[in-house]
């Protein structure tokens, strides 16, 4: 397999109407957490392939600002990606991302939702025989996902969307792997032929089934950390969790009379003045913060906070917070290049 080369597929091209106002003015994979944008922890897990060299990315954006800002991010901050861009106009779901994405798809590919930060060692790929392999991870309460069934010889026998029942809690994170794309492709012609859709959408968990009924052999992989960054909450939830695992990254900024409680992230580029920062705050580049105390948030670059008092706060960037000077703790959820007078 290391002389194929393993293509990577993330679908990226939904509205991201659980994360507004942000993703008014931003793809969601370009929001901050923990200093640097979930996009980017999405990539470093790829780190671990047999063969990271040989892997060729597949993007599939949405109209205007994917179709925009998505190439224009991976070509400043990976220079030497090889990649591709799809655009997905109408939201029909995974298995029709994929579809529009035939053209680049041949050998062995992985497709990872953009929302879907794991922790997980894919080297184990160099050797696997199966045709298929599903992450998952068990959750106490399973109904608002996908699951995987197994049968008693331990491959997939069927996924199912949100399930009724709680007997199964082995929960599909979002993370796929075929040993040949080219079979996963004729398994979403069918269901598109078939009509297999779910609220107008065709989800690949009903391609992989169609994959299995015609013989395919699909296995899971457990994981046991699975972050998501597909709602605000999420997001503030795994700022956090990233920040406790990887631990602080505070650069050199200028200060003057700061105390920073770990584990936070605060760019070198960064002025803050007789303020508290800490514990779990992600302050972004050319910040400027004075009299303020921030925890658990982010902040995304080049915004000014004055006399504030913020926690459980989402800012996104180029935006102004003046605040009420008195110590009145404000939680915000402020887009791009908003200003805010508490």
């Amino acid at each position: 397999m290391t002389h194929e080369t393993m293509k990577i597929v993330i679908p990226m091209a939904g509205w991201g109407t659980r994360m507004r106002p942000h993703t008014w003015s931003k793809p969601k994979p370009l929001i901050s957490v923990a200093g640097k944008t979930s996009l980017e922890h999405l990539l470093d897990m790829f780190k671990t392939l047999p063969d990271p060299e040989n892997a060729e990315f597949v993007f599939i954006v949405g109209p205007y600002l994917g179709e925009m800002q998505i190439p224009a991010f991976i070509k400043e901050h990976y220079p030497n990606m090889q990649a591709q861009y799809v655009v997905q106009h109408e939201m029909k779901g995974q298995s029709h991302a994929l579809w529009l994405a035939r053209e680049h798809l041949t050998g062995p590919m992985i497709m990872c939702f953009s929302d879907t930060l794991m922790e997980t060692d894919f080297s184990f790929l160099a050797k696997e025989e199966a045709d298929g392999v599903a992450w998952v991870m068990p959750v106490e309460d399973p109904r608002r996902f996908g699951v995987a069934e197994e049968g008693s010889d331990g491959w997939v026998t069927r996924f199912i969307e949100k399930p009724q029942s709680m007997d199964n809690n082995l929960v599909v994170v979002g993370c796929y792997y075929f040993k040949d794309s080219a079979q996963l492709l004729a398994a979403i012609d069918d269901q598109m032929k078939r009509g297999v859709m779910l609220k107008n959408e065709y989800f690949i968990t009903d391609a992989i089934s169609i994959m299995i009924e015609g013989g395919a052999k699909v296995q899971t992989q457990r994981i046991s950390t699975w972050l998501d960054t597909g709602t605000i909450d999420a997001t503030l939830d795994t700022n956090k969790i990233l920040l406790e695992k990887i631990g602080s990254q505070v650069g050199k900024f200028k200060s003057s009379n700061v105390k920073v409680i770990e584990p936070s992230a605060i760019h070198e580029t960064v002025e803050i003045s007789n303020s508290t920062i800490g514990p779990f705050a992600s302050i972004g580049a050319n910040c400027k913060i004075e009299n303020a105390q921030i925890s658990e948030s982010i902040i995304e670059a080049d915004c000014e906070i004055h006399d504030a008092a913020l926690t459980r706060s989402l800012i996104g960037k180029q935006s102004k917070v003046k605040g009420r000077g008195d110590g009145h703790v404000s939680q915000l959820n402020i887009s791009d290049t908003s200003s805010v007078v508490l």
